[in-house]
């Protein structure tokens, strides 16, 4: 694939140049198109520096040796509408039918505070299986308590599990799909190929270092639409490390940022207490606007928090804002 060729020759022989916005998006639009995450990507393309050809060889192995020409064809459609060039829309079936699966009062939640819970958004039977995936990555025990705090598999919370076939089953979920497709309009989206996640409870003097309230996109106004996911692979009460949000705080993001005295970096504010965590169910998910501050919370629970970040965006979210 030509835009596979254009990533590794910026990556490996042009040692990671500033890349142009819309060519990154083109990027990211090819490996969540082929199912490879962008994590696991760059950290081969950056530690192993490899040939095309070997390049080619890893993309092969993480999708079982083949992939079908279809995929293809659909892949480089994206990359297409993510250039902006014209062309038909493609069926690509993440969205079948587009059935609304959020009503009247989800949806004013969605408004009114910037995010939203889909109930049962993937089968019981799916995160289980993603669940024991994340355990056995992890080589821990979910029976012996002791075991939970060996988490050098793990980056802080993140467990860089990307390959999985029931990881898989979750991100290609039709309520999942339907969802995103109802809050953007439209169907025409990739889904993201991320990790899991694993926080286990601080118990006897123990803490693992959780990110604080934060924001994953740049803070120069205006924010494009941004919107992401983590799907509930056990049940998350809210004091078990449930993922925490400002709400409504999008409503307020502009008023706010104008008022911060000058030169104050708004990363740095403390908005704690202003925090609510959210619970639920395995197989629910919190979807939330990007310009919520959010971030996972301490699990003072007697269960570890095991999640899947998921999320779908259209293929055309080049973003050339510097950060803020």
């Amino acid at each position: 694939m030509p835009q596979l060729r254009r990533l590794w020759q910026q990556l490996v022989m042009s040692c990671g140049q500033p890349v142009d916005p819309v060519e990154w998006s083109a990027d990211q639009a090819a490996l969540y198109g082929l199912g490879l995450g962008l994590h696991e990507t760059l950290a081969f393309l950056y530690s192993e520096r490899p040939s095309f050809v070997a390049f080619e060889r890893w993309v092969l192995d993480c999708k079982g040796g083949a992939i079908a020409a279809t995929q293809i064809a659909l892949v480089n459609a994206a990359v297409s509408r993510a250039r902006g060039e014209t062309g038909a829309v493609p069926d690509h079936g993440l969205a079948p039918d587009f059935e609304p699966v959020l009503g009247e009062r989800e949806l004013h939640c969605w408004d009114e505070n910037g995010y939203v819970v889909l109930r049962r958004a993937a089968p019981p039977d799916a995160c289980r299986d993603a669940a024991r995936a994340i355990w056995e990555f992890m080589g821990i025990d979910p029976d012996i308590p002791e075991t939970w705090r060996d988490v050098g598999r793990s980056e802080g919370i993140f467990v860089p599990l990307v390959q999985h076939p029931a990881f898989e089953r979750n991100r290609r979920s039709p309520r999942i799909a339907a969802a995103f497709a109802q809050l953007w309009g439209t169907d025409d989206l990739l889904v993201t190929t991320d990790r899991g996640g694993f926080n286990p409870p601080e118990q006897n003097g123990w803490r693992l270092t959780v990110p604080d309230l934060h924001w994953d996109t740049s803070l120069v106004l205006p924010l494009p639409r941004y919107f992401q996911g983590i799907l509930y692979l056990t049940d998350t009460p809210a004091e078990q490390g449930a993922f925490r949000c400002v709400p409504g705080f999008h409503r307020r993001l502009e008023s706010w940022l104008a008022a911060l005295p000058p030169g104050a970096d708004p990363r740095a504010q403390d908005l704690s207490a202003e925090a609510v965590p959210i619970a639920g169910e395995a197989g629910d998910m919190v979807i939330w606007n990007g310009a919520l501050p959010h971030g996972a919370s301490p699990n003072r629970g007697t269960r570890p928090r095991l999640v899947q970040y998921i999320a779908y965006h259209p293929p055309d979210t080049a973003d050339d804002r510097s950060w803020r």
